[in-house]
């Protein structure tokens, strides 16, 4: 018997129906955010984990650039996104030098 406390019961029918039926563009911004929220994490750690939040800025730049405008109408959200979260790095790797 596990300690861990259940989470929610995930159906798989439900999820592949979900995933056949969203568009791909609010699929792979959704995994965007999940990856700057990475990004963001481990930025914030004490120290900052410079090596793990840069491969997943660079991820998430491969993605944002590979994929330009086919993203959909919120391209420049994601952009940005990325933009805010490489400035953050460069302030964290610039804190932790000094």
């Amino acid at each position: 018997m596990s300690n861990e406390p259940a989470g929610p019961e995930v159906n798989e029918a439900d999820e592949i129906a979900y995933l056949r039926a969203a568009p791909v563009e609010a699929i792979l911004g959704n995994h965007l955010f999940v990856l700057v929220q990475v990004a963001a994490l481990r930025l914030g750690s004490t120290p900052p984990d410079l090596d793990g939040a840069a491969l997943v800025i660079d991820t998430i730049a491969a993605m944002v650039n590979a994929a330009g405008d086919r993203l959909g109408e919120h391209v420049d959200l994601y952009r940005s996104a990325l933009a805010e979260v490489q400035q953050a790095y460069v302030r964290a790797k610039s804190s932790s030098a000094g």
